[in-house]
């Protein structure tokens, strides 16, 4: 049975703003699970029902097995780790630490031992005295999970709790991250939009739009067979080419160039036809597959170059090609190699996933 459980979990403000939309998700212990998504999409109010800031319209929050949707967040033993820190300017290290224990009324020798582990685990020794304004912005971070971790709560909740930082300091705190949850075995539900987190941090990643769960699955899978085509543009950098193309017989057309469709029932009109610039090359004698264009843009992202190139016998369709820094081309009409092991077909109509890469 899953540490966490949501049941058909709802939350509707008016029938026009229904930010979480029915949404079942299971978490077991040890799991990291992250809710992904843009801004908007209902990952922060899933979260606060989680957490019961704010009660579903309808569904239930079931944890360590107690139905916990009707009972108060400091009754459900859950640690949260806010975006902000939320820490008490005028208290120490040791006190931020401390005052949730001290609330629950736990003896003054259990409490530094706790807060002991726990500084020792993130670094924070040396600190111990100083208040949040005599911080840095990643060691205040550390002070908030600090304040979590030491309650040994049955799940922890993170609401974006690296976007206060910057890029460099965000990438060390995320490492530490990984390795301190690696060792807890409570469930963690984290929040954020950003999918390197979400993809290194996680062994599970809900992906939401508009209040549904578009693709819930292991960080790879969500990589490399994305259920439909807002998971296939929203993950990826550089993302993804989505090219809406016609359809004549078994093939799809791409410019002046046809594209082998997958076994179809039926074939529709219309298709989209989707694949990573990393899938994209300079095609060699031996590619079957390839089509001709003209480069308009190059991009240099220090050990890559990105190219996008016009395909020639169309006026609007571009695709891009993620390339070494190392390869060079003397003209700026080129043959690229479009493998049909890495393209992804999705319907025009739903979105949905028709064939894609196989693992």
């Amino acid at each position: 049975m899953p540490k966490l459980e949501l049941h058909n979990l709802n939350k509707t403000y008016n029938p026009q703003v229904i930010p979480v939309k029915d949404v079942s998700v299971g978490v077991d212990e040890g799991e990291f699970l992250t809710l992904l998504g843009p801004s908007g999409c209902g990952k922060s109010t899933l979260l606060r029902l989680i957490a019961g800031l704010e009660q579903p319209t309808r569904g239930k929050v079931v944890l360590s097995g107690r139905d916990v949707t009707k009972v108060r967040p400091g009754d459900r033993n859950i640690a949260m780790v806010f975006q902000s820190y939320a820490l008490y300017p005028h208290m120490t290290v040791y006190e931020n630490i401390a005052a949730g224990l001290k609330l629950r009324k736990i003896s003054t020798e259990e409490i530094r031992q706790r807060v002991q582990e726990v500084v020792g685990k993130l670094g924070l020794e040396h600190l111990m005295d100083r208040k949040p304004g005599q911080m840095s912005g990643g060691q205040r971070q550390r002070v908030a999970l600090g304040r979590a971790l030491v309650r040994k709560p049955d799940v922890f909740l993170l609401d974006e709790p690296l976007s206060n930082l910057d890029a460099l300091l965000r990438e060390q705190v995320r490492a530490d991250l990984k390795q301190l949850f690696a060792t807890q075995k409570a469930p963690v539900v984290y929040v954020t939009h950003d999918q390197t987190e979400a993809m290194t941090l996680s062994t599970k990643v809900a992906v939401l739009f508009e209040g549904d769960v578009q693709q819930l699955d292991e960080p790879q899978r969500i990589y490399t067979q994305p259920a439909n085509q807002f998971v296939a543009g929203f993950v990826g950098s550089p993302q993804m080419n989505l090219l809406t193309l016609s359809c004549q017989g078994n093939h799809a057309l791409l410019g002046e160039f046809k594209i082998s469709l997958p076994n179809l029932a039926q074939v529709p009109p219309q298709i989209v036809l989707g694949i990573r610039p990393e899938d994209v090359s300079f095609a060699k004698p031996e590619d079957q597959q390839t089509i001709q264009g003209r480069i308009f843009l190059v991009e240099n992202l220090g050990m890559q170059n990105l190219i996008s190139v016009r395909v020639k016998g169309s006026d609007s369709i571009t695709i891009r090609a993620l390339l070494p820094l190392n390869l060079t081309w003397s003209e700026e009409e080129v043959t690229l190699a479009i493998p049909p092991q890495s393209i992804h077909w999705f319907d025009v109509k739903t979105g949905d996933r028709i064939a894609n890469r196989p693992d």
